[in-house]
């Protein structure tokens, strides 16, 4: 069946997000998520996207986008989704054809995807394109409901003991320099966070409108252990439109706090969370050497996923 390329258009969004949630199933989107990351990207990043149709409906699209926390103008992120009924006609190949074309203009050096790892198609997709291995992340989930706090239950007592509070996100409103203070932790705990480029800070403006104006913000599932009045570490959970599960979002400490037990309390918080509002599933993404945090996940019970795996195609080497 013979297709066409077009830009995307607003009006595209529901089809586009009927797709994405057609091939990651357990990753389900609504038109609102997709709306609000396209608006609030940050101004350094560009991002453009296509669709193809077939016989006037929207198959797959794809999109050239960059990362704010790992930016430079001349690495770019690929994405191409095909939904699974128009799989295997090579509107995908023409989709990323038309994607790196696109990008010649820009003089690339490199260019990112990722994908899991059971999906065999598009893992062959992008070797058979030049991609290579950079990094894993294992997807771990957690069964709320079948978790048990009682071993931990002396956690808060050893919290107390070195003055160290876990407050959440509405409890500290009364702090001015709150934003400010999450924003640089956030920055600071970022720089050890692995990850296959060089990472760079983003700045307080996208902070605050990408973060503290998310919709699928949760205020009381957003905490940060605080010391003294200085914010030591933070782990915080986000909803999802499309399902129950939650997410989990930047887990971390100070370097100088590390090893007390606090990114464990970080974590229970958000356990005991999750089970008073029902949530059935919490799912998080750790490098596959991340042995610290990976060691606190698989004691609490998380259980792992298929990886994700970030792919790298370099075009050119940069120059200094």
């Amino acid at each position: 069946m013979t297709h066409t390329i077009r830009p995307f258009s607003p009006d595209d969004y529901p089809a586009v997000v009927s797709i994405g949630n057609a091939v990651y199933v357990d990753y389900p989107g609504s038109v609102e998520e997709q709306r609000f990351q396209d608006e609030h990207r940050d101004p350094r990043c560009a991002l453009q996207r296509w669709v193809a149709e077939c016989a006037g409906c929207i198959v797959a699209y794809g999109e050239y986008t960059q990362f704010p926390g790992t930016y430079h103008p001349r690495r770019f992120v690929i994405n191409v989704v095909v939904h699974p009924e128009h799989q295997g006609q090579r509107i995908g190949s023409a989709l990323y054809d038309h994607v790196v074309q696109s990008l010649e203009a820009l003089d690339p050096i490199s260019l990112r995807s990722n994908c899991r790892e059971d999906m065999i198609r598009s893992v062959r997709f992008l070797k058979d394109r030049g991609f290579r291995e950079a990094m894993r992340n294992w997807e771990s989930r957690l069964d709320v409901a079948a978790f048990d706090p009682t071993p931990y239950r002396k956690l808060d007592e050893k919290m107390r003991a070195q003055g160290i509070q876990i407050k959440t996100l509405r409890e500290l409103e009364g702090d001015p320099h709150r934003n400010r203070r999450l924003y640089e932790l956030e920055n600071e705990l970022s720089k050890d966070v692995p990850h296959p480029e060089p990472r760079t800070p983003i700045s307080y403006e996208f902070f605050l409108e990408r973060t503290l104006k998310n919709p699928n913000l949760l205020s009381d599932a957003y905490f940060v252990a605080v010391h003294q009045g200085a914010y030591v570490g933070m782990s915080n959970l986000w909803s999802s439109q499309g399902n129950d599960d939650i997410y989990t979002g930047l887990t971390g400490v100070r370097r100088e706090y590390r090893r007390r037990g606090i990114a464990l309390a970080l974590k229970l918080r958000g356990i005991a969370y999750a089970k008073a509002h029902g949530n059935p599933v919490i799912k998080t993404w750790n490098e596959s050497n991340n042995r610290p945090m990976l060691s606190i996940n698989e004691a609490l019970g998380y259980v792992k996923q298929p990886a994700w795996i970030d792919f790298i195609k370099v075009l050119q080497e940069e120059t200094q």
